[in-house]
């Protein structure tokens, strides 16, 4: 972002229109009364207008026009330049009380990624989170993410870290409506699952561009977005309008079964579930009314990855155990044998130690923000 913008001159004092009225009558040697008695206008609003308790009118910088013959763009600018700075002025002394907040919000980790500038100025940096999240003051980020905005917030996490949660989930919005995505269909969605799902046996570099645009062409945009600390999620579904859905992964994990089965979790929720239900993953963050709904999810994405017929098969073979067995099977299947791995971990089957070395590990790779 513009250095300019950042340094850009904020007056610390704008004088009241009517101090240049009061000069200009005394310049001309006009008395206030002659000037009322020349515009039309009562003696007690000029003098007003002068001690700066009226504001010049539209109407009456047209008239001051015709006395002055000084343009009423003139008047009308210097209104509306002073009451800026009276608003400005009133915000200023608004948010130097409520810095405190800040507290409670990530500032320095958010720094650290890019998503907001560093100010040395408390009052300037306040000012730069509520331009983040979207909002006027603290009370409508109160008002928007601690209650009407997200359903789970009486999950553990949302409680313990709202403004870390906060941070993250827009962070994703942000990242998300720079997606153009088409109307969501879902069937078109069914069937762009089945060419993601052959996404898994690709490289970072490969299936996260293609797994985004496959997505957007049936009206899903995804984000990968980096967890900050204390947010303990792995990922995130909502609707940012009727035809637009969005998932958010973090990649919490770091490894591939379980970046892939998020993915797909957060599908089943699109699909399976309400446009008004928001979902967030992570241990220890299910609301306890949304448990039904995540069994479904959790069903949903482990069936489209290894579907259970296939899986039975497998297990009847009875030679799961091996490394040589599981990578046949992925191929068979068409997916990464990480995945094979975390499935037969999960279920039991196989020791948490064992195979790991078939899980493909991730990492972020970060820009470094503007200075």
């Amino acid at each position: 972002m513009s250095n300019a913008i950042q340094n850009q001159y904020t007056p610390d004092y704008v004088s009241p229109p009517g101090e240049t009225l009061q000069e200009i009558l005394e310049e001309r040697g006009m008395s206030q009364a002659e000037l009322a008695e020349r515009t039309g206008r009562p003696k007690k609003t000029i003098n007003e207008i002068i001690n700066a308790k009226a504001a010049i009118t539209p109407e009456t910088a047209l008239q001051l026009e015709r006395v002055f013959n000084i343009p009423a763009s003139f008047w009308n600018n210097r209104e509306r330049r002073y009451r800026e700075f009276l608003a400005q002025q009133d915000e200023f002394d608004r948010l130097e009380k409520q810095v405190a907040w800040l507290k409670g919000i990530p500032v320095t980790a958010m720094i650290k990624s890019g998503w907001i500038r560093h100010y040395q100025d408390k009052v300037e940096q306040l000012r730069e989170v509520l331009n983040f999240f979207a909002v006027a003051s603290p009370e409508q980020w109160e008002g928007i993410w601690c209650s009407t905005h997200v359903d789970f917030r009486k999950s553990q996490a949302f409680q313990s870290q709202p403004g870390a949660m906060a941070a993250w989930l827009r962070q994703g919005e942000i990242e998300a409506a720079e997606i153009s995505c088409a109307t969501y269909d879902a069937n078109k969605f069914r069937e762009a699952l089945l060419q993601v799902r052959a996404l898994t046996m690709k490289s970072p570099q490969v299936f996260q561009p293609e797994l985004v645009r496959l997505c957007a062409e049936t009206g899903v945009a995804v984000v990968f977005i980096p967890e900050l600390p204390k947010t303990r999620a792995c990922g995130a579904t909502r609707w940012l309008n009727p035809q637009k859905a969005l998932i958010q992964l973090s990649l919490r994990h770091k490894t591939d079964d379980h970046l892939w089965f998020a993915f797909f979790h957060e599908s089943g929720h699109i699909l399976l579930h309400g446009k008004r239900d928001v979902f967030l993953e992570g241990k220890g963050v299910a609301a306890v009314e949304d448990l039904a709904k995540e069994e479904e999810a959790n069903k949903f994405a482990a069936d489209i990855l290894i579907p259970p017929i296939e899986l039975k098969r497998f297990l009847a073979s009875g030679q799961q155990r091996t490394k040589v067995c599981i990578e046949q099977f992925a191929a068979e299947i068409g997916i990464a044998p990480g995945i094979v791995v975390g499935r037969l971990q999960h279920d039991g089957i196989l020791l948490p130690s064992h195979c790991n070395d078939l899980k493909r590990r991730f990492e972020w790779v970060l820009d470094e923000p503007e200075s």
